[in-house]
Formats: C-alpha cells, structure tokens, sequence
C-alpha cells in the first residue's frame, strides 16, 4: 500500500536518482498490477517530482520495461564467476545467487516474466527473449559448456527449456507455496545435473 506521507527528497546523483526511482518501481509494480500503478504515485513513492520519471525513464511503459529487465536479465558473464570445484558446487552456487535474487523481489519477479499488463507489447517479448538466451548462455558457461561451440545451438535449446522449467518451479515455490525454496533448489540442481551428464551428451551425440 503506498505511503501517505511522500519521502523527504535529497540530493542525489544522476545514477543514485536513476537507481531510486527505479527500486521504487521494482517495488511497486510488485505490489500491483501495471495498469493501477501511476507516475505521480511513482514519484511520490521514490521522493522525486514526477518529471524526473519523465527525465530519466520516459514513459511509465518504457519506466516498466526497465523494470522487467531489472528482473530478468542476468549480470555479465565476469560479474558471475563460478567457483572452482565440482559441477555441483557450481550449480548450487548458481541456484543460490538466482534463489536469493528472485526471493527478494518475489511478485515482481513473477509479474516481470508474465509482463502484467502488457505482455502482448513487442519490446517485452524481444526483452523476455533477450533474457531467456542470455539465461541459457550462462548457465552453460557454469557447467562448463560453450555456447558458441559447434553444438551449441542444441545446447541453447536444450537450457532454454531447461529454463521453462525453473520459470514454472519458481511459480511453484512463490505463488502457489506448494514447494518450498529447499525443494526447488533440489529439483533444478539434480534436473540440471541430468541434463549435463546424459541428456546433453546424447542428444548432442546423436546430430
């Protein structure tokens, strides 16, 4: 529920504001659907006069999709280095970084790869895409695949599906409550596990 009392505003850097005003957003558009969210409550809620929205994002629409990809896009490849050991202690130091990402931005987490609001919009599909195929690209450099490799087109597919199913767990898990953070780790790590040790392998084997 927005606040009554608009936030005392400050002086902030260009990027401080940018990043205030977007954690704002992340944080109401996780609250409620796009369409009951306003820029003046935007502003209100993130301390700011409402043409700076306008300054640094556009339009609420284009302010959403800074949104959604917030949520899904995954960091650069050298700002996620797995550590050095076992296959699975790689996987579940990957797991445990997306886990606690999405935990912390729960609804707006779903709401973002559901696109509320306007999920038939071209730039949110292009952008879903966009983090479904970088998704899969670093998930494959952390078993220790290349993407770029000769197979590598199989191996993108293979993990983007792989990744449909960490979509519909996390659903499970945030929405439904009918797996338990726990649980959901398992069910990737040892799905993951599979893929990389017999279904990548075969299939890839059999082209």
């Amino acid at each position: 529920m927005a606040s009554d009392v608009a936030p005392r505003r400050q002086r902030l850097e260009p990027d401080e504001r940018r990043k205030q005003i977007l954690d704002c957003a992340i944080r109401l558009f996780g609250e409620r659907p796009y369409a009951d969210v306003s820029t003046v409550e935007l502003a209100r809620e993130a301390g700011v006069a409402r043409g700076l929205i306008n300054h640094y994002f556009g339009t609420k629409r284009d302010l959403y999709l800074e949104v959604v990809r917030a949520m899904v896009i995954v960091p650069p490849s050298d700002q996620m280095v797995p550590p050095a050991g076992s296959l699975r202690k790689k996987i579940d130091w990957f797991l445990d970084w997306f886990l606690d990402m999405v935990g912390r931005h729960g609804q707006t987490w779903l709401a973002a790869i559901g696109a509320e609001g306007i999920a038939n919009d071209a730039e949110v599909q292009s952008i879903l895409a966009e983090a479904d195929d970088l998704a899969a690209d670093r998930v494959l450099a952390v078993v220790g695949l290349d993407p770029g490799a000769s197979d590598g087109a199989q191996l993108q597919a293979m993990t983007r599906a792989y990744g449909g199913m960490v979509k519909a767990a996390v659903r499970e898990w945030l929405d439904r409550k009918t797996l338990t953070r726990s649980e959901v780790h398992i069910l990737l790590r040892q799905t993951l596990l599979g893929l990389v040790k017999d279904v990548y392998p075969r299939v890839v084997g059999e082209e």
